[in-house]
């Protein structure tokens, strides 16, 4: 029978011990006696068998030649370490192996006739590939780093897996090249290094059985049966409950892993902190039962468990672990244990922020098969299992609000009766079923618009802020210091001056992410304590006494340049929001569309439009137009108040506006998770990939960002959008609203968008808008 692989591959295999054969003629000459004639008497075996330095390629030789083979490579394979290594004889990532040390036998009896010897989770691409990277590593001199961990997971006589890392040997194998071969350029590797993912290249550049392997490798297996259980059980915490389909089954699998035992079973208890009640789980509760509790619901701690577990769980937080249930028969608990067949348990408390959030029960038929030398091991994942628990309390408060606000949270109105009619379907579904599932809110074939009026560079100027503050802090300990030292003259206070300083200095730069937290934490464990004990020197007395009162009572650090900016802000934001609220009551009675709206460093607001929204309401195309003009005149509008604001303001912000047009209708699904709408399906992602991109993109060719301030951007894709819009610039141009330059670019490339264009124009700023101006009016005239 010829070896074959599993896959197609570049290499015709030969198993070869050619390079070893020619050492041990090396060996045969040399002047150790001992040495030379041991390797003369393996020389003299393999003579008249050519087909060890030639190459094997029928597998059935191997067998008839066993002993031979494994004389031959006895010094590779010492017998004194055959028990405890797990070796064998093989070529790389394929699952033939021969030569087996003993340690390796006695695991592949243990895992049954059953057992495929196959890597984990290595495809076709993965091998063809990285048999690729040997030919190019060897052949080629490129020393490509394709190293990666390898797994073999094998079970044993009682069905645990067990998990390997294999490494390989391959300092016996040496690649030939045959007529197939096609050499390759330096530039033709690069292009292969580039292209990973791209398999018919690789094929093409080195095509099936155009080169051959020849040698042999060894391949050595280590136990990482507990890391790798560690890894699977991080892994499958993350996973979202539709991915926990198998959660009970893959969990305690991965507990057998880690207690090498197959009887190992996972219960958990949750504790109430109000009741001081052990109860059953709400998350995966028809899956992870408990033990603790057995056949009933809830029940106090103290009839629960003895004294000193209860004060070891509750008030201690230790883990208890019991080896022999049958020895503690008298107290209620054991007799609990023993009536589900429990002889060994490990109880262990999940405790997050010092407070106890339940119990998990580790518990196994067999007696000491869980005891306190491997309840250790539940420290290496008890990070991960609190994380998940407090993660699913989590999500049962999130739903448990849910349902105390009916379900759903605050709904704008012209979507509120669709949430009223599923509200509806479950109060008249609930008396006949309790496992009504609450149908997703969407809407088609909708029309989107989307606005922004931001602060213009907000993040620089509020690191501008926190540096000033930073700095008039530092200059003031600076002079307290100084003037406590003429008092005192300490070498330490040399020191601080100099820390200070450093730190003064250090402002000049930009602002990192940890300087503010770094500053405020030596400020206060090294400065404030100095200036605390020196409140009794006359000299000083007074500027510390000043200086304290100039903290701010929440942060305790100087606040004036922050209170102004955060000020600024707040009113800002606070004013353009309640134009936009204002007008957008009167649009609604246009006709009702679906209006949200966020306040950040600005506001920004969704707006949808159709027939879905309000399907009493007949809906025409005019309706769209009309909510366009309104958001664009309001935006105007914003701009206007916020020039006539901003010089009342103790800092001065600039704006910038942008308004993204969609022409294309998409759908809108509502969140659960984030209690809000959002745009449903993968090609109306790009509108909202589009939203988050384009307010820091550039003028095509320029480092000039398309926004300005004083000024309204319209990005848009087609040119029937930019006729239209065109129209509305122009009659607003009429009305005196906006200026009459039109600035028209293309936009750069982002991420996944292309193509996009915009205009921009400037606000008047010296009008008065009349406040009771018709909407439909303007349409009219434009119409």
């Amino acid at each position: 029978m010829e070896l074959e692989y599993l896959y197609p591959s570049p290499f015709k295999t030969l198993i070869s011990f050619h390079l070893l054969i020619e050492q041990l003629e090396e060996i045969a000459k040399s002047d150790i006696e001992y040495r030379a004639n041991y390797a003369k008497s393996l020389l003299k075996q393999v003579e008249d068998k050519p087909e060890l330095i030639n190459g094997i390629q029928d597998v059935s030789f191997i067998k008839e030649n066993e002993t031979t083979i494994r004389n031959l490579l006895a010094d590779l394979f010492p017998t004194v370490l055959t028990h405890n290594e797990i070796k064998a004889v093989t070529l790389p990532f394929i699952n033939f192996t021969f030569n087996y040390t003993e340690r390796f036998k006695k695991i592949l009896n243990s895992s049954g006739t059953t057992f495929d010897f196959e890597i984990r989770d290595f495809d076709e691409h993965q091998f063809y590939i990285m048999n690729c990277h040997i030919i190019l590593n060897i052949y080629y001199n490129q020393n490509i780093d394709n190293r990666q961990p390898l797994f073999y997971d094998i079970p044993d006589e009682n069905g645990i897996m067990n998990h390997y890392r294999i490494l390989y040997n391959a300092d016996f194998i040496e690649v030939i090249p045959t007529d197939k071969m096609i050499p390759l350029s330096q530039e033709e590797i690069y292009e292969l290094i580039d292209n990973y993912d791209d398999l018919a290249l690789w094929k093409e550049k080195f095509p099936p059985n155009s080169w051959i392997l020849k040698g042999f490798g060894i391949v050595t297996l280590v136990d990482v049966t507990v890391e790798s259980a560690v890894s699977n059980l991080k892994t499958n915490l993350l996973k979202s409950e539709v991915e926990k389909h198998n959660f009970e089954h893959d969990f305690e699998d991965i507990f057998k892993s880690i207690f090498k035992t197959k009887d190992v079973k996972i219960g958990f208890a949750k504790y109430n902190d109000y009741t001081a009640n052990f109860e059953k789980s709400f998350f995966n509760e028809d899956k992870l039962v408990s033990y603790l509790l057995h056949d009933i619901e809830d029940v106090n701690c103290e009839s629960v468990l003895c004294n000193f577990t209860l004060e070891s769980l509750l008030d201690k937080k230790e883990k208890i672990v019991v080896s022999d249930v049958e020895k503690f028969q008298s107290i209620a608990l054991a007799k609990r244990l023993l009536k589900q067949n429990i002889k060994s348990c490990i109880l262990v408390p999940i405790i997050k922020d010092n407070k106890l959030l339940g119990i998990i029960e580790v518990v196994s038929s067999i007696p000491r098969a869980l005891n306190s030398i491997n309840a250790n091991k539940i420290d290496l994942i008890l990070p991960y299992i609190v994380d998940t628990v407090e993660r699913s309390y989590n999500e049962i408060e999130n739903l448990e609000q849910a349902i105390i606000q009916k379900e759903y949270t605050t709904i704008h109105p012209s979507v509120y009766w669709k949430f009223k009619k599923e509200a509806q379907n479950y109060i008249s579904s609930a008396s006949n079923t309790k496992d009504y599932i609450f149908k997703e809110i969407t809407f088609k074939e909708i029309y989107p618009l989307y606005g922004q009026i931001d602060i213009k560079g907000s993040s620089e100027k509020r690191n501008q802020t926190v540096k000033s503050d930073l700095k008039s802090q530092i200059e003031a300990l600076i002079d307290i210091v100084g003037t406590i030292k003429e008092s005192n003259d300490l070498i330490i206070l040399d020191q601080k001056m100099f820390e200070l300083i450093g730190f003064l200095e250090e402002l000049n730069s930009p602002l990192k992410a940890d300087t503010e937290q770094q500053i405020q934490r030596y400020i206060e464990t090294e400065i404030h304590p100095i200036a605390e004990s020196a409140k009794a020197i006359s000299t000083v007395e007074v500027k510390i006494k000043d200086y304290f009162e100039s903290l701010d009572p929440k942060t305790g650090m100087f606040y004036k340049s922050r209170k102004d900016f955060d000020y600024t802000l707040s009113v800002i934001n606070k004013k353009m929001a309640s134009i936009l609220d204002e007008k957008q009551a009167e649009a609604q009675k246009i006709y009702p569309h679906y209006y949200e709206r966020f306040k950040t460093d600005g506001v920004e607001h969704n707006l949808y439009i159709g027939a879905t929204i309000a399907p009493s309401v007949p809906f025409d195309k005019i309706y769209l137009n009309n909510l366009r003009l309104w958001q664009l005149q309001t935006l105007c509008e914003m701009e206007l108040e916020h020039h006539k604001i901003k010089e009342t303001l103790p800092f001065v912000l600039e704006v910038t506006s942008l308004i993204l047009v969609f022409s294309s209708p998409l759908s809108i699904r509502f969140r659960m998770d984030e209690k809000r709408f959002d745009v449903d399906g993968s090609y109306n992602a790009r509108y909202e990939i589009v939203k988050k991109r384009i307010d820091k993109a550039h003028i095509l060719g320029t480092q000039e960002r398309i926004t300005s301030k004083e000024k309204i951007t319209i990005v848009y894709s087609h040119s029937h959008e930019e006729v239209e819009y065109l129209k509305y610039i122009k009659f607003l141009q009429y009305k005196n609203i906006l200026e009459p330059s039109i600035e028209q670019f293309e936009i750069e490339e982002l991420q996944g968008v292309s193509g996009l264009k915009a205009l921009r124009v400037k606000v008047v700023n010296d009008i008065v808008l009349d406040k009771k101006y018709s909407y439909q009016d303007l349409l009219n005239e434009i119409s």
